[in-house]
């Protein structure tokens, strides 16, 4: 049941979002969670977000900064972005660590859909004599939404949010003929897109993008507690031994389709992992991918690659999202986008979107949402 939450309320839930925003890079499998807590006289006393997953939870990081401030919780409420936890994981339930230090009210943006907690949270402490309101639908809940689209997609779908992004010219190029694409966007764009590969659990290219450009798909102009795994789609496991994308640090996973036992031993030797995941025509099966990242813990999995590769996804019409920066400048000829196959009239395009645009310094970012794809946050 939700409540119509004060002004306040919902002043301290978006705080206990952007508390949340910490745990991006941190926190996964985990969700991204923040909790602020009061106490009984109004005074913050404690705020905090989940920590690397095995580690403690927003509740408990605020728990403890409470208690290191020798504050009395009882009577006080807690601001959570998700519900506490009720069941025994890797660590105690939150829900009865709030109930333990005397917490009278708690407030929660958003309901957690993991089954092991899915209302179980809330009607704990419902029990215990706990007022518990849930935030209505608007800015906060889309906000809370936003912030863990992944692990939410993941739990609901059983599959990554998948996010593609591309930069490109005012004519949609991506390069040059021959190849050349450093830079069309500018170095703002560059580190904005840095930001976003930052938010995923996995980042995706192709072995074409391995070959031409030897990318290292890492996260290196913000602070990250752990580099997301990369993932190479590589049918025939042909990925150089010496590519920059299999140096640590980060996991690697090579995924390919032939049976290439040597090849696949010269990437364990240094360190890689591989996947057999053939499909009928030979290429990956990109849906077993899907299915088997999310297996995997992946919840938001972010592609950078050529146009042959992001042609295949966006024909599997496996995207959910694309990420898009456009330079001002038009290259005439040159690489595309995406290699999309011919449709036969055009109400056969498939509709997107659009969510967002902003000016980056001199380029355009634009977002879009694949057409139902979001209606599981509903």
């Amino acid at each position: 049941m939700t409540s119509l939450l004060s002004a306040a309320d919902h002043c301290q839930l978006l705080r206990s979002i952007e508390l949340a925003e910490a745990a991006i890079g941190l926190s996964e499998p985990n969700p991204r969670v923040g909790c602020v807590l009061h106490d009984a006289h109004g005074r913050l006393v404690g705020d905090g977000h989940t920590q690397h997953a095995g580690g403690p939870h927003a509740e408990v990081m605020a728990l403890r900064a409470a208690q290191s401030a020798g504050a009395d919780l009882r009577g006080g409420t807690a601001w959570v972005s998700l519900e506490p936890c009720a069941h025994h994981g890797r660590t105690p339930p939150c829900a009865e660590a709030l109930v333990a230090a005397g917490i009278a009210r708690v407030v929660v943006a958003l309901q957690d859909p993991y089954p092991q907690v899915a209302g179980r949270g809330i009607a704990l402490l419902r029990a215990a004599g706990v007022q518990v309101d849930l935030a209505e639908p608007g800015p906060v809940t889309q906000a809370a939404q936003a912030l863990n689209i992944g692990f939410l997609s993941r739990v609901q779908r059983g599959r990554p949010w998948v996010r593609m992004k591309l930069a490109a010219s005012l004519d949609g190029r991506t390069a040059l003929p021959d190849g050349s694409s450093q830079w069309i966007t500018g170095p703002a764009a560059r580190a904005d897109g840095q930001a976003w590969r930052r938010r995923a659990s996995a980042v995706l290219t192709g072995i074409g993008t391995v070959r031409d450009d030897d990318p290292r798909l890492d996260v290196r102009e913000w602070p990250i507690a752990r580099q997301p795994r990369r993932v190479i789609l590589d049918s025939g496991f042909a990925t150089p031994a010496t590519a920059r994308i299999l140096t640590p640090p980060g996991d690697v996973l090579v995924v390919g389709a032939a049976e290439n036992d040597s090849a696949r031993q010269a990437l364990h030797a240094v360190g890689a992992r591989t996947l057999r995941l053939p499909a009928p025509d030979g290429r990956v099966d990109l849906p077993a991918l899907l299915q088997r990242l999310a297996e995997e813990g992946v919840n938001e999995l972010h592609i950078e690659a050529g146009a042959t590769l992001n042609g295949a996804w966006l024909a599997a019409d496996l995207v959910d999202e694309l990420l898009l920066y456009l330079a001002p400048k038009l290259l005439g000829p040159g690489r595309d986008l995406a290699a999309m196959p011919v449709l036969a009239q055009l109400a056969q395009a498939r509709p997107w979107r659009f969510i967002e645009s902003s000016l980056v310094q001199d380029d355009l970012r634009v977002r879009l949402r694949r057409e139902g794809r979001d209606d599981f946050l509903r």
